[in-house]
């Protein structure tokens, strides 16, 4: 299995790139793994030369004029899971004209809101067998958006579904998170307040503002798409989180977690878990998250900001003392 994941990892770059127009007004999703898998062996290597000038981008690592590439490329190809792992996920994923309709609209929406936002024009699709970078099944250099598809069909893979990931995983890892997935990537890279989060400088409350903000981008740019999505939380999550928020949010400051810029104390806050460990069984995960996405909501509607302006301002305190939010 480990082999087959680096093979899967050496290849996560070998994406076709789309034919959107020049506005990128209209998604188009390049299906790179239906080349891979479905191109004979003896066929392959010419096959990718014909498109290498196509896949000319800096997301990928074409060589198909090297004999250990193609090799390797032959030997992931013709693995018998990940044959099966591609079969799963084509039968899928086949057609993704609904996901390339929605983002289209997402990204026309963003676009109004933020005139300058940097978009990407070309979108692709790999079938990876990186199960292990779940948190990367989407990623992007502004110009190019990558999907891993094969990680959305976890969910529906049987004994292969458990490639070592979680159940709380798992069960994101299906198609109604594809598209808000795609404009939590963009958002993300768009935003000048997640600098500081990179650097590993960041304080609790900077990680809750950044998040907060990349939500509110996706309340926006998808109002038809209901908060559990944005969130990734299921029904019950959400129900305990709006009860609770005024519990959490006095236990951040009963603790002085919110200056805090340890990560190790305040990760399970943040990232995707079964739960919150100082809530116990029942609770929400990613409940900072959550009270972010508040702050940012009683900011941006008592302030009037644009969401080009909200995406610029770095100050995290100002956010919260502007915004007036209290539970």
């Amino acid at each position: 299995m480990k082999r087959i994941l680096y093979i899967g990892l050496m290849l996560a770059a070998l994406l076709a790139t789309s034919c959107a127009d020049k506005k990128g007004s209209e998604v188009h999703f390049r299906r790179f793994e239906k080349i891979l898998f479905e191109t004979p062996a003896d066929q392959l290597q010419a096959e990718l030369k014909r498109h290498q000038e196509e896949y000319n981008t800096e997301l990928i690592l074409l060589y198909p004029d090297e004999p250990g590439y193609i090799e390797m490329a032959q030997s992931y190809a013709s693995d018998p899971t990940m044959r099966e792992v591609y079969r799963i996920t084509d039968s899928l994923y086949h057609d993704l004209s609904d996901i390339e309709q929605d983002l289209s609209h997402a990204m026309e929406r963003a676009r109004k809101l933020y005139p300058s936002m940097q978009l990407p024009s070309r979108f692709f699709t790999m079938v990876t067998g990186d199960f292990d970078n779940y948190p990367y099944r989407v990623y992007s250099n502004m110009s190019d958006l990558g999907v891993s598809i094969d990680q959305y069909a976890l969910s529906s893979m049987g004994k292969y579904q458990y490639f070592g990931i979680p159940s709380h995983i798992v069960r994101l890892c299906s198609r109604q998170y594809i598209v808000a997935d795609c404009m939590n990537c963009i958002a993300s890279l768009n935003c000048s307040s997640l600098d500081d989060k990179r650097t590993g400088e960041a304080t609790l409350l900077d990680h809750a503002i950044a998040e907060g903000k990349v939500i509110y981008f996706l309340e926006k740019t998808l109002p038809h798409t209901h908060d559990t999505i944005l969130m990734r939380y299921t029904k019950e999550q959400m129900d305990w989180m709006k009860k609770n928020t005024a519990n959490v949010w006095s236990w951040l400051l009963q603790n002085r977690m919110l200056y805090n810029t340890d990560l190790s104390l305040f990760r399970n806050l943040i990232d995707d878990a079964p739960k919150t460990n100082a809530f116990g069984d029942g609770s929400a995960p990613r409940t900072v998250s959550y009270i972010g996405w508040q702050i940012v909501r009683a900011y941006m509607k008592k302030g009037g900001a644009t969401m080009q302006q909200l995406f610029e301002e770095t100050d995290s305190q100002k956010i919260l003392n502007q915004s007036g939010w209290r539970p």
